[in-house]
Order: C-alpha cells, then sequence, then structure tokens
C-alpha cells in the first residue's frame, strides 16, 4: 500500500520555508501531493493564480520524484478521499500556528477519518518565514534572495516589484 500525504497552502509564493516541510515530507511518504488551495480569506491578497503558484512549485521541487502538485477549491477532507490519503502534512513555525493548526486537524479527522495530521516543526532558519514576509519585503524592493529558492527568485521580483 502506498502512504500519500497532502501538502495543502496557498503557497503565494513558495518559500524556503515550504520547500523545507516538503522535502522532509517527500523523506516520510510514498508520495506527496503538494495541494494548492484556494483560500477565501485571502482572494485579493494573492500576488499569483493558482496556475502560476502550481508551476513554481513544480520548478522547485523537480528534484523530488516522489512529489507533485495539483490544485483545489474545495473541502480538504474530500480531496483526501478521492485520492486515498492518509495524512495531512502541516509545518509549524511557531506556537501561534499551533492553534488554528489543531483546530483544523480536528475539523478535518471528523470530516476524514481515515487521515491523520502530521504537524512538522520548521527548520530553525526558517522560523520568522512566510509568503507574506516574502511579498512584504519585495514590493518594497528589499532583498529575498534568501528566503526564495533562485529558480524562481526572478518571477517573484518582476511580479512583485510591478
Amino acid at each position: 500500500m502506498r502512504r500519500i500525504a497532502v501538502c495543502p497552502g496557498s503557497f503565494d509564493p513558495v518559500t524556503y520555508g515550504h520547500l523545507d516541510i516538503i522535502e522532509r515530507a517527500a523523506k516520510l511518504f510514498d508520495k506527496v501531493i503538494i495541494l494548492v488551495s484556494f483560500n477565501p480569506k485571502k482572494r485579493n491578497t494573492t500576488a499569483f493564480t493558482i496556475e502560476e503558484r502550481m508551476e513554481l512549485i513544480l520548478r522547485v521541487t523537480g528534484h523530488l520524484e516522489n512529489v507533485c502538485v495539483d490544485c483545489h477549491d474545495g473541502l480538504l477532507a474530500e480531496y483526501l478521499e478521492r485520492t486515498g490519503a492518509c495524512a495531512i502534512v502541516k509545518g509549524l513555525r511557531a506556537v501561534s500556528d499551533f492553534e488554528y493548526e489543531f483546530q483544523m486537524a480536528l475539523a478535518n479527522k471528523k470530516l476524514y477519518p481515515n487521515a491523520e495530521t502530521v504537524f512538522l516543526t520548521t527548520s530553525s532558519e526558517n522560523m520568522y518565514l512566510s509568503s507574506s514576509v516574502v511579498k512584504e519585503i519585495a514590493v518594497l524592493g528589499g532583498d529575498i534572495s534568501g528566503f526564495v529558492p533562485a529558480e524562481i527568485l526572478p518571477d517573484i521580483v518582476r511580479r512583485l516589484g510591478e
């Protein structure tokens, strides 16, 4: 039986923090699906389309043979059931992330009991890193080269510098 995990998020844009969690999840599961989700709370704040985010993720995860990218705009539980996933992988930066993610884990468990939520703590060098921080620095003309993979840096700078 293949153990499939889903790593959901908005990934707007994907950062070294995301990549760290993805690479670590790829070592734990047979297949990891990076699921670019539509978040109604972030409707007017995304810098990249879902298709663009998927393409950026594909470019930075090409070295991971068991990782693929998909998108979904419904309940995560429905997607888990459809793909036969046994786990949801979520990265935690700080205690403040845990409260929300724990609540979501309980809701997802109720909706789809066949999957567990696995929390991976971020590496210490990425504790402060988020897509929002990257966007804010880039929009103000700051150097984000230490925050995002080099393969996608020009795309992010070009978009956010507009």
